[in-house]
C-alpha cells in the first residue's frame, strides 16, 4: 500500500517515543492534513465567485430554506456559528454586492430578516454548482462503498465530538447584552475551531 507523509510523522514518533501509541495520530493528522487541502480547494472555487467561504455559507444557508429564502439575521448568525457583530458585516458585505437584501420583521419590531435576492440567488446556484464538482474531483479516488464507509465513520466522529460546541452555540444564538458579550462569546467560538487547540482536530496541518 502506497504511504504518506503521515507514515513518516508516526515512524518518527516510534523510533524516538517507543513507550507512546502514536496511532491517533494516524486519524487526526489525516483528517487535519485533507481538511487544509479541501479548504484551498474550495476557497479558489468560491473566489472565482467573487465570494469568501463564509459569504458562500450564507448565501448557501439562504438557498437550502427553499423560496421566499428568508429568515432572522440572528438565525443566520446560529446557523454559521457567528457573533452578532461579524455577521452583520457579513450581512453589510452581501447587500452591498446586491446578493441579499434586508427587511423589517413583521413579529419583531426591532427585528430584522435577511432574504436573496434574484442576483443572489443565481449567484449561489452558479457557485454550488462549481463547489459540488469541485468536491466530486477531491473524492475521486474513492469508490461508492468506499465513500458510503467513510461517510459512517465520519458521521460517528461529528456527533460524538459536536456535542462540546452546543452551549457556545446557545450563547451565540442570544443577542449580546452589550459589545463586550458578544466579543467574549466570539473569542470563545474561535478557540473551540481554533487548529490551535490542543490535541484537537482542526483545519489546518500540523
Amino acid at each position: 500500500m502506497q504511504q504518506d507523509m503521515v507514515d513518516g510523522l508516526l515512524e518518527q514518533w516510534r523510533r524516538v517515543r517507543p513507550d507512546l501509541d502514536p496511532e491517533p495520530m494516524a486519524v487526526v493528522f489525516r483528517i487535519k492534513r485533507l481538511a487544509r487541502l479541501f479548504e484551498r480547494a474550495t476557497s479558489r472555487s468560491f473566489s472565482a465567485h467573487g465570494l469568501e467561504p463564509i459569504e458562500f455559507s450564507a448565501l448557501a444557508t439562504l438557498r437550502r430554506l427553499g423560496a421566499p429564502y428568508r429568515m432572522s439575521m440572528g438565525q443566520l448568525g446560529h446557523a454559521l456559528l457567528l457573533a452578532s457583530g461579524t455577521t452583520t458585516n457579513r450581512v453589510d458585505r452581501l447587500e452591498r454586492a446586491g446578493w441579499i437584501r434586508r427587511l423589517d420583521d413583521p413579529a419583531d419590531r426591532r427585528g430584522v430578516l435577511v432574504e436573496l435576492t434574484t442576483a443572489g440567488l443565481r449567484k449561489v446556484d452558479a457557485a454550488v454548482e462549481q463547489h459540488l464538482r469541485v468536491e466530486a474531483a477531491l473524492i475521486a479516488a474513492l469508490g461508492d462503498s468506499q465513500r458510503a464507509q467513510l461517510v459512517g465513520l465520519l458521521r460517528k466522529l461529528v456527533v460524538a465530538l459536536d456535542e462540546p460546541l452546543e452551549p457556545i452555540r446557545a450563547e451565540l444564538a442570544e443577542p449580546d447584552a452589550q459589545k463586550a458579550g458578544g466579543s467574549r462569546v466570539a473569542r470563545r467560538a474561535r478557540r473551540a475551531r481554533s487548529p490551535a487547540a490542543a490535541d484537537t482536530p482542526a483545519t489546518r496541518g500540523r
